[in-house]
């Protein structure tokens, strides 16, 4: 039979089918969900629902359908994506905990600018990770977006361990001794040089922006949607995903610090910049092994046309006579490349109006004034995602403070355990250790535990996951507290207060691992459970793009954490009266722990928050599911008017 037109709501009424399971008044409630009349190889939605394919068919490199899955993807394909993230991880934390003491020790700037200059590079690298899942999912692709991303990671990675080995780029160490460190009488570095680093630093930042929102997409690419296993193979690569990246992390804390203090800052920069182009080289080999999703084409533009489209027809009525219906191209596939067709919803109605079909539209329609219910959706789903990520920034704010402020903490701790003295800087490798505990016990500890509680069959879903993540950061932040008070109240007690970088050998630098242990769990499942959370929650063509909400979140945290610090200094101290601020250079003298008391009751009320957005959110798998005549999924989703 041939495809049928759509029709008007006056001839869909005439003629209503009725709906199984369905009450009888439901016939008499005037429902948009009625106007879908569509081809013969789809259910006819009148009064019903219409077709909801699952995923999108995967290609080859060149674009070619792939007949054989059995020879591509799995879990083979993954370890390739794991080897790079790993090395991207390391690349990142390395920079991350030692750029700090490198502008500090040899480019000779305060502590305070050199900790808000790393927190905005975290916070660029990661806030402009839209940038990267903008060009994968328009244009390039994620096999091509990463491959042109790590190049320029790598080559940022490269200035930077120019400038850490020729002398030419830093400044003069003549009579710079520790004293004339800390008081800031040491030869500043020239502007060029400055700007040299920033430039090397931000160019390492923007490769990072363009690899985070689609490394863990593509590695999850590589797994049949179709599969009776996808959801456990999805729910155990995300985890081992994370795990690649606390590797990564545990060796920038241990592996690249000891070789800065053994062999200098040149060294240490240059094996990340070594581990950055053999991950490359790693990847490029498999690529034979890939699954590839064709770019849907600009994601941004597609948006925009919803949002033009329902603002052009804001004025019309659902009930208007001139209706034709809700516009739906025929057949099974969208009119989004790498795209199924979304089951349409009753949220934010107003976007509806962007896929009324009017007589006025005509024949040949334009997507500025008429768009597909599957391209509203779209807009739809991208709207509801935005306030679970947006309740993470806080735990990246907690993870930045830690970051920079904890290691001040440390340098007036005893770092000896038992002969061993562990460096100041490898003190934030125990997040990353509990981490990698977390994640081994999961299945055989956590999974189980939590199946018997809450009957879910991998023991929580992933927005319990997330809220269980932020609960335990607010733990994390409020011993960080507690300890803080303690810790400055036995250095002022004990004749320490002047002495901030002389460690007090009677207090262990070791109470400082509740606090890391805790935010490392709190990392596991927030972290873990957002980005399993985006990747299957988000429009098939836009999966990059939900991915990179997880980052730029992250990113804002960055730069919110440098905005509260900022902020701190300028309401907390005054110069004139010679009031050290909370975060006064000299830790002793300052207040971390009203900053880290300010932050618990931040993250308190973030967490109510949470609790809302996430009781109101509705998974975009709990939407009513009728199966027809042939089997395929049915969704019925109307809107009543």
């Amino acid at each position: 039979m041939g495809s049928k037109e759509i029709k008007s709501p006056g001839e869909c009424m005439e003629t209503p089918t009725p709906v199984r399971g369905g009450s009888s008044d439901s016939l008499h409630r005037k429902k948009l969900g009625i106007y879908f009349v569509e081809s013969d190889d789809r259910r006819t939605a009148i009064g019903g629902g219409y077709v909801v394919t699952k995923g999108t068919t995967p290609v080859n490199i060149r674009g070619k359908p792939i007949t054989n899955l059995s020879k591509t993807g799995g879990w083979i394909a993954a370890f390739f994506i794991f080897g790079n993230e790993m090395a991207e991880r390391m690349a990142y934390f390395g920079l991350s905990v030692n750029m700090v003491a490198f502008m500090f020790y040899v480019m000779h700037q305060p502590f305070s600018s050199s900790a808000n200059a790393v927190n905005n590079f975290l916070g660029i690298s990661q806030a402009s990770s839209v940038l990267g899942g903008f060009l994968a999912d328009a244009y390039l692709g994620r096999y091509w977006t990463i491959a042109i991303f790590t190049t320029i990671y790598l080559a940022g990675l490269t200035g930077i361990t120019l400038c850490a080995t020729m002398s030419v780029f830093v400044p003069n160490h003549a009579n710079c001794d520790q004293l004339s460190l800390l008081l800031g009488h040491c030869e500043q570095p020239k502007s060029w040089q400055m700007m040299y680093l920033y430039t090397a630093l931000y160019i390492t930042g923007f490769g990072a922006a363009g690899i985070r929102p689609c490394v863990s997409s593509f590695g999850a690419d590589q797994f049949d949607e179709n599969s009776k296993d996808y959801k456990s193979h999805l729910d155990r690569f995300f985890n081992f995903f994370y795990l690649s990246v606390t590797v990564g992390a545990i060796v920038a804390f241990t592996v690249i610090v000891y070789i800065q203090m053994q062999h200098g800052w040149g060294s240490a920069f240059g094996s990340l910049a070594i581990a950055m182009g053999v991950s490359n080289a790693v990847f490029f080999i498999g690529t034979p092994l890939y699954r590839h999703r064709l770019p849907g084409g600009s994601p941004l533009t597609r948006v925009a046309q919803v949002l033009v489209a329902a603002f052009r027809k804001r004025r019309k009525s659902f009930s208007s006579s001139e209706l034709v219906g809700l516009y739906e191209i025929p057949g099974r596939h969208s009119a989004i490349k790498g795209s199924a067709k979304i089951a349409h919803t009753d949220d934010f109605r107003c976007l509806d109006k962007a896929a009324l079909q009017l007589k006025e539209d005509g024949t040949e329609l334009n997507p500025w004034r008429l768009c597909t219910v599957t391209q509203v959706e779209e807009v739809k789903i991208l709207i509801k995602l935005l306030p679970i990520p947006a309740c993470t920034i806080m735990l990246s704010v907690i993870l930045t403070e830690f970051l920079t402020l904890s290691v001040q903490q440390a340098y007036t701790l005893n770092t000896h355990m038992g002969r061993l003295k562990l460096p100041v800087t490898c003190m934030p490798v125990f997040p990353g250790l509990s981490i990698f505990l977390i994640l081994s016990l999961y299945y055989s500890t956590f999974v189980p535990l939590c199946r018997r509680i809450t009957g879910h069959p991998h023991g929580a879903s992933q927005l319990q996951r997330v809220g269980i993540g932020l609960a335990v950061s607010i733990l994390s932040v409020a011993w960080a507290a507690v300890f803080e008070r303690y810790r400055r109240n036995f250095a002022v007690a004990n004749g320490y207060e002047a002495s901030f970088l002389s460690p007090m050998p009677n207090l262990s630098a070791y109470w400082l691992l509740i606090q890391y242990c805790l935010i490392g769990i709190a990392e596991v499942f927030c972290i873990v459970g957002l980005l399993e959370f985006l990747y299957q929650e988000a429009p098939d063509a836009m999966r990059s793009i939900g991915s990179a909400y997880a980052a730029v979140a992250g990113g804002l945290g960055c730069f919110v954490a440098t905005i509260l610090n900022n902020i701190i200094k300028s309401a907390t101290g005054n110069e004139n009266e010679g009031k050290p601020t909370w975060l006064a250079q000299n830790i002793n003298t300052g207040r971390f722990d009203n900053l880290y008391w300010v932050l618990t009751i931040l993250s308190v009320l973030n967490f109510c928050v949470f609790i809302y957005a996430a009781k109101k959110y509705k998974y975009r798998a709990e939407q009513v599911v009728k199966r027809g005549e042939s089997d395929v999924p049915m969704v019925v989703n109307p809107i009543r008017v």
